[in-house]
This record gives C-alpha cells, structure tokens and sequence, in this order.
C-alpha cells in the first residue's frame, strides 16, 4: 500500500510513495547494525559537531521544512516553523550536554574502584505520530544518536514527506549512512522489525492502543520500551486565580494544533465562584478564533489532520450530547472543504460519557465545575491517563501542595504545559512509562553499566 500525503486543509493528494519491500527492509537494517558498530566507537565531540551541523540545517530550512509539516497535517505555518526551531534546540541541548551527562559515574565501596558506565544499545525502532512530525522524532533522536546508538524511524503513514526530511537533515549534516534512517513501513510491519534481533528497543508516542500493542510485542522479545500515549490534562483554575490569564491560556492550551496534542489542556476544572465568569470569557474566546488555510499566516486554528479524525470526534460529541452533555458553542463541521471543526466547548458532562473518559484528540473544551480544590484534585484524578496538568492560583505554596497529589508525569503551576529539552517529559498510567527529554531521557536506551575493580 502507497504512502498518501494529502493536504487536509485541500483535501488534495500532494505525493504518494511505495512501501519498502522485504530486500529493501532488510538492506536498510542491514546497514543500521554494520553502522552502529562503528558509531559507538565514535566520540562524544564528533558525534556533538555533526548534531550542531543538524541543528544549523534545522534553523537554516525552517520555512520550507515548515510547510511541508503544514501541508502534510494542517499546522498553522508559524506553529509549524516554530516547531523545527524547537527540533534545533533539542540538537543543541544534546550536543552540548551528552558528555557530561554520561559520563561514567564514581561510587566508594571497599573495591579499589567502582564506577557505572552508560553503554549504547544499539539499533532503538521509534514509532512515532504525526501531530509533531519533526519534533516527536528529534527529542528521541538527538540523544539516542548522541548516546552511541542508531536509529530507524517508523513514521505515520500521513507525513510521509516529514519522515524523509528527517533522514535527509542526518545526511546533510554528515552523519554516516545508517546513524538514522526512515523506513517507509507500515504498521503491520512493526511487529517483524520489533522481532528481528539486531533491534534493542523500541520508542512509540502515540495512542494506547499502538503503545499497548509494541509493549506486547516487546514483551515477548524482552526489549526495553518507552512509551508515550495519550492523555486528558486537567487545567484547574482555583478561586484566587488570574481569570484573564487563565481564559486567554487555555485557550491557547487547549486549541494549539487544533487541539491535536497528548499534553493539550483538556479538561478544564474550574473551582467555585469562577465558574460563569471563566466559560463565558472562554466561550467569546473559543469563537473569535480565526480557522482557516494553516498556510495562511492570519490563522490560528487549522484543520484536523484527517477524515477519519474528524469522524471520530465527531461522534464524541454526539454520543455525549446524547447522554446529556451541553453544548456551549461548535460541535458542527465547518461548511467548507478540509477537514475543519468548529471550536467546541462541552460543559455538563458526567461519567458516562465519552467526554468524561476519553481523550479528546481536537479542539474541544471539557469543562467542569469543582466545589473546592480537593474536589478539582479528585476530578483531575478521576481519568485513566497521567500525562500533564496545570493549576492557576495566585497561592504559589497551596498550588505546590496540590501538585503533590496530582496523578500526573508533569504539573505546571500558572504556566501552559509543554517539553522542554532541560526537563524530563512522561506520563504515568495509561500515558504510558519512562521519559524522554534530559538527563533521564539520553539514559533511557544505555546500557547502565556496573563496573568494579578489585
């Protein structure tokens, strides 16, 4: 089956592309393992040069690598070349901070010496989505590479184009064939590359179901996993908050990439007294939002990156409507080509509907009414993902406090939330396990080695 790049502000097909064969697969492989051979040998300052030399590349191609991520998935232009900025960041973190981070680690014991060494593994599968096409991929690149080891890339069938900018930036930056290569494969040929035994480990961000599927996959074959699925991050707006601040951040939370991200603001709890004063200011907010052609610099909200996406959001708001749920505004498709939905803020909601306990993967607003801060705690908690939160209030020690009993891999405390190279990114629950990002991340796929002389 061809890999489709089709234009979901158009709905035209701008490239198609043929999947590997077995031969061509196994070459591909083949090269990765000779490769690595040779790449863990390679020392910290050569493998940093090259990731700088990526990273100028980055920066260099923003607007065009920009639109061809906006062409393929909707993305207002601006986010879309921001996002490769951000992928140039990540390059620069690690090319700066890999050494330092693994360097081998001295502990006293009664031996005359024992320390920890952080080893390569190998070749690392990543799995990645298409809602970040570049920078899903390069805040798990960036230090793999830099660790020693060597990366394949397994793309989402609708970015085809994304998938084979990535590899072409390694190239140009001078990395050795095979330090990261783009397969073009599709799901059903993961399971055989997670099987084959030059593989070490597998890297997926996407939905739990694929996160639930490689993790059984892996299980089977004994190989380390990281994953990170979805989520349905609350935004509590306690009584003592900044209420502009947190209506015109939540929007921003919530409807960045049309909503189409695991750490986008989803539910919105609201405690008290600020509860009217918040949804009509969000209300006003949500539809004075411009929506239109993401190549058009003027617009701030774009399509959905498929049909089918549309489709299923589509049906969780009528199921939820349905069981009772208000509509505050949208809820309908836009009258116009492109797969375009309406902002849309759901207010009412219980626990038996689809917006109680799914995640929302678009531009719609969960919002719900809390009668104090432990009450928000509790709603905040009532979900079965752990990705990220946030929480509003001018009382920076009580918002502390309640970050404490979030069930989340993340809380940001007057602040939207977001990765950030410097610090670890991860969820618990059903988000998934390990981290990416930091010094936790690069040492995610390293052999952390015990080494002690006598």
């Amino acid at each position: 089956m061809p890999f489709i790049s089709k234009n979901p502000a158009t709905e035209e097909v701008l490239a198609a592309f043929p999947e590997l064969t077995e031969s061509e697969l196994e070459k591909k492989l083949a090269l990765a393992f000779s490769t690595y051979k040779i790449w863990r040998t390679v020392s910290f300052g050569e493998r940093a040069s090259l990731l700088r030399k990526a990273a100028v590349i980055l920066r260099e191609e923003s607007k065009f690598i920009g639109q061809t991520i906006t062409l393929e998935m909707g993305k207002p232009i601006a986010a879309a070349i921001g996002e490769v900025e951000k992928c140039a960041l990540v390059c620069d973190y690690y090319a700066e901070n890999a050494e330092k981070i693994l360097a081998s680690e001295h502990i006293p014991t009664e031996n005359a010496e024992s320390f920890v060494r952080f080893d390569p593994l190998g070749i690392v599968l990543s799995v990645m989505p298409w809602n970040f096409p570049l920078w899903q991929v390069f805040r798990f690149a960036a230090p793999a590479t830099m660790a020693g080891n060597v990366g394949i890339l397994k793309h989402a069938s609708n970015v085809p184009q994304c998938g084979m900018i990535i590899e072409e930036v390694f190239r140009k930056a001078g990395f050795p064939d095979g330090v990261f290569t783009n397969l073009m494969v599709g799901s059903a040929q993961v399971e055989k590359i997670i099987r084959d035994p030059r593989v070490v480990a597998v890297t997926l961000t996407g939905s739990e179901w694929a996160g639930s599927q490689v993790a059984m996959q892996c299980g089977k074959e004994i190989k380390k996993t990281v994953l990170e699925l979805g989520g349905s991050d609350p935004f509590i707006v306690l009584e003592d908050a900044d209420l502009d601040l947190a209506v015109k951040i939540g929007i921003t939370a919530r409807l960045q990439n049309c909503g189409q991200s695991c750490i986008a603001a989803k539910r919105f709890i609201i405690v008290g007294k600020n509860y009217d004063a918040f949804l009509g200011a969000f209300k006003k907010g949500f539809e004075s939002l411009v929506v239109g052609d993401p190549i058009d610099p003027r617009t701030q909200m774009g399509p959905l990156a498929t049909e089918a996406i549309l489709n299923d959001i589509d049906n969780q708001i009528r199921v939820s409507l349905e069981k009772g749920a208000q509509l505050i505004t949208g809820g309908k498709r836009l009258d116009r080509k492109g797969y375009f939905l309406a902002p849309t803020i759901l207010a009412g909601i219980t626990s038996d509907m689809p917006a109680y306990y799914e995640e929302f993967f678009g531009p719609v607003a969960l919002v719900f009414k809390a009668k104090d801060a432990a009450d928000a705690v509790r709603i905040a908690n009532d979900t079965s993902f752990g990705l990220g939160a946030s929480i509003w209030s001018r009382d920076i020690e009580k918002a502390k406090l309640l970050a404490r009993d979030i069930e989340a891999g993340s809380v940001f405390i007057n602040k939207m939330v977001l990765s950030d190279p410097r610090l670890p990114f991860g969820g618990i629950k059903k988000s998934g396990y390990g981290r990416e990002l930091s010094h936790y991340g690069i040492k995610e796929f390293c052999n952390i080695k015990t080494v002690v002389v006598a």
